[in-house]
């Protein structure tokens, strides 16, 4: 048995087994027919987003972007791109989330900028003005090469040489998202003021983009790249497979989250929590109780195409050495294949895409899940000439990209591109999201939008789902198996991903809360039918 050791509170901030919805408002609802979807969009479906249970939304980028990373790429920190509104529109749809109970959270890209950014047009002009360090720039060696093997997340180099300054800039994405220099004087200052900005305007806490690259390294030594024997699939993302010793994730990067979250406690019961790319045990040095994020998550879920009991058992056990840290958990997001598409190697689609809900519903963690995933909408099938995302045409077809994900909120079934605009959207409705639109399935009492709502009640009803520990049980090779202990109550998890029968007791005579699939419940006995769950208290 492995069991995690921070000891849950009743008086926990809202944000400690919340569940956390995310948009991505170019494909959540087109309010004026422009084929891209708007602030204004998202406030006309707040009623949706609230009737589902969760407690906030995260915003993906909405800021003025030249859309080259489609808004992760930011021209201007403290306004809203025209294609989505204005900051009227933001102030409204913050007074109307907020009284729906709905908290909003913000996606903040600190690492870097757009290239069209002024303060980077200024530093290429004005090399000794004030911001001309303001992004980590470096003279080439003597044979005109980059100045170090550092190496880019979207698999190219790191560095971008510019004949305006004769220097290269670093870039850890596009060579359109050059990266801020958080050592440079004004730098770091500057980027708190925009979290102030959007606190002031309502905001209740921020989702930090690749927040362990923030700050890269004051030196530029070499990284050492991994030793053959050592490189397993978990080094996929390590750019060039090399080990990020001297470049990220340094003291500096530490220190930085840390005034980040002083300036969020400033303004009372906020929450701010970051994506770390391949952290494992390191997530507790950007993320703990006392200082840095309030939590953080990596990639360990979200690319998984298995659900293996060793793995997820692994995963805790090594969050159960951070007690100081409370995880996000997620299985989806904007970058990735929807969890549908992922397991559907392991059983039926539609009954796996539920599978996966439940049972980040059920981990301990505040829960992460993106819009769709809870109509249980597959992985949009996109031919060349649709693709929009840089990723995917760089690396087409070998790599599909993360336009897929992306593609609009299907709505009503039988509108044009299903409700979600009335002009040709930004990206094509899949007709397999049609036929699983929201007005569909909303009368449908077999479908997955009432699962994903009775997951969601469940766990605000049972505060040992919401907060409490987590122990793994031993079972029958491939079950999932897990209590989630609040106090004296306790809460009984059982999934089973495999095609075979599984057995496990009911020693305690639980009432069965959750299931999905074929489960009976004989005397002291569940039995499990492939791909099945059942959760009991």
């Amino acid at each position: 048995m492995s069991q995690t050791q921070h000891t849950s509170n009743e008086n926990a901030p809202w944000w400690r087994g919340a569940v956390v919805y995310q948009i991505y408002p170019r494909s959540f609802a087109d309010s004026n027919g422009d084929g891209v979807g708007d602030l204004n969009g998202i406030r006309s479906q707040l009623d949706y987003v609230q009737s589902l249970g969760v407690d906030a939304i995260w915003l993906s980028p909405f800021y003025p972007s030249p859309q080259r990373d489609f808004g992760y790429d930011i021209s201007d920190y403290c306004d809203v791109a025209p294609e989505y509104g204005t900051l009227d529109h933001f102030d409204r749809l913050i007074e109307e989330a907020h009284a729906r109970g709905l908290r909003v959270i913000l996606d903040q890209v600190l690492s870097h900028s757009s290239h069209m950014h002024p303060w980077f047009i200024d530093s290429v002009r004005n090399p000794t003005g004030p911001k001309g360090d303001w992004y980590v720039w470096a003279d080439p060696k003597p044979d005109g090469s980059p100045p170090n093997n550092w190496a880019s997340f979207f698999n190219s180099g790191a560095w971008k040489y510019h004949p305006a300054r004769r220097q290269y800039y670093l870039h850890y994405f596009l060579p359109e998202q050059p990266k801020l220099n958080l050592h440079a004087r004004g730098v770091a200052d500057a980027l708190l003021d925009v979290l102030r900005f959007w606190l002031d305007r309502g905001a209740d806490g921020f989702r930090l983009d690749v927040a362990n690259t923030i700050v890269s390294g004051p030196h530029l030594d070499d990284n050492p790249p991994w030793p053959p024997n050592e490189l397993t699939d978990a080094h996929w993302g390590h750019p060039g497979f090399l080990q990020q010793r001297r470049d990220l994730n340094g003291k500096a990067t530490v220190e930085f989250l840390e005034r980040i979250r002083a300036v969020c406690d400033s303004y009372g019961d906020r929450f701010v929590f970051g994506e770390i790319g391949h952290a494992g045990k390191m997530l507790e040095r950007f993320s703990n109780d006392e200082r840095g994020l309030h939590s953080a998550y990596d990639f360990v879920f979200v690319r998984d195409r298995q659900l293996h009991e060793r793995h997820i058992r692994s995963v805790y056990s090594v969050l159960a050495e951070m007690p100081t840290h409370w995880p996000c958990v997620t299985f989806s997001n904007h970058d990735t294949v929807r969890p549908a598409t992922r397991y559907a190697g392991l059983g039926p689609q539609d009954q796996m895409a539920r599978f996966a809900y439940a049972l980040c519903l059920a981990l301990k963690g505040t829960a992460l899940v993106y819009q769709g995933e809870e109509l249980g909408l597959p992985e949009a099938e996109l031919s060349y000439a649709q693709i929009r995302d840089p990723v995917g045409l760089a690396n087409f077809p070998f790599v599909v990209g993360r336009d897929g994900c992306r593609t609009p909120m299907p709505w009503r079934s039988a509108e044009p591109h299903a409700g979600f605009s009335q002009a040709e959207p930004w990206l094509p409705v899949a007709s397999a999201h049609a036929s699983r639109a929201v007005d569909v399935q909303s009368t449908d009492p077999g479908a997955a939008l009432p699962f994903a709502k009775t997951c969601i009640a469940l766990r605000r009803s049972l505060p040992a789902l919401r907060l409490g520990d987590i122990a793994f049980l031993d079972a029958e090779d491939g079950l999932i198996a897990f209590e989630r202990r609040h106090g004296d109550s306790a809460v009984l998890c059982l999934f089973n991903p495999t095609a075979d029968t599984k057995n496990f007791p009911n020693k305690a005579a639980l009432s069965g809360r959750l299931n999905l699939g074929e489960v009976e419940v004989a005397g002291d006995t569940i039995r499990l039918g492939a791909h099945s769950l059942w959760v009991g208290a």
